[in-house]
């Protein structure tokens, strides 16, 4: 979400000043309804804006997949200049923001997208779109151990959903286990916390897939257009799949 006057400003209506004049003047609506109070927030890729009566230039809707590396923020800025996930994307002129978000030290698959509405849906937990990890951790884990962590953890916020998990492969020789791990919630270091919680804590962990995106020929840093199919496969899944009702 945008204040309206710098939604105004960046499709070329006005100076953001003279935008705010607009917007106190009557002469902007919202989905067809005047707004006069500066500040409104508004999602430009989905709200209908218009200024006396005629459509604003919208910005093109861009959905990339990017395969976000380890040590590069999920944010558009970062206080302690680190780098963040726009970097990575030095050729793309629109704003985009992240579909959730992966930790600093956390690498795999991101969506990036302008198109306020999907990313929203895509966000909500309730829709239960399939997120898989592979995480390898440390020590040996055992069937009872992936059946606990499918079952759902109970973590200092809460039981964590119902999911997937199995073994992928043990090495002896450094004692860590393998692990895929499929996720329909977003919550914050959720897979580390599951994984610690059964005694097994992450060493490394990387998402491999968001619903049916996978990684493909990207190489870590790299990122790709999604094909018109692809967006509206991601809008369909979400059409077919009722929310998820809270307990």
């Amino acid at each position: 979400m945008e204040r309206l006057q710098k939604v105004l400003a960046q499709a070329g209506v006005a100076s953001r000043r003279s935008c705010e004049e607009l917007i106190v003047s009557g002469r902007v609506q919202v989905n067809g309804v005047t707004i006069r109070e500066l500040g409104t927030k508004v999602d430009p890729a989905s709200d209908v804006i218009t200024v006396d009566q005629q459509p604003i230039a919208r910005e093109k809707l861009v959905y990339l997949l990017l395969y976000k590396p380890i040590g590069v923020i999920t944010s558009l800025a970062d206080p302690e200049g680190r780098k963040v996930v726009t970097d990575l994307l030095p050729d793309i002129e629109e704003r985009v923001y992240p579909v959730g978000r992966l930790d600093f030290d956390t690498s795999g698959l991101l969506l990036l997208t302008n198109d306020g509405d999907l990313a929203n849906r895509l966000a909500h937990p309730s829709y239960e779109l399939d997120k898989v990890y592979r995480a390898r951790v440390k020590g040996q884990a055992e069937p009872e151990d992936v059946k606990k962590l499918a079952k759902g953890i109970l973590l200092e916020d809460g039981m964590t959903a119902p999911g997937e998990a199995r073994i992928v492969h043990y090495d002896p020789q450094k004692n860590q286990t393998l692990l895929e791990i499929v996720i329909h919630e977003g919550r914050n270091r959720q897979v580390r916390r599951m994984c610690a919680a059964i005694g097994h804590p992450v060493v490394t962990l990387e998402r491999i897939r968001i619903a049916f995106l996978t990684i493909g020929k990207l190489r870590r840093g790299e990122y790709r257009h999604l094909t018109p199919e692809e967006v509206q496969q991601l809008k369909n899944s979400l059409q077919t799949r009722k929310p998820r009702q809270a307990k």
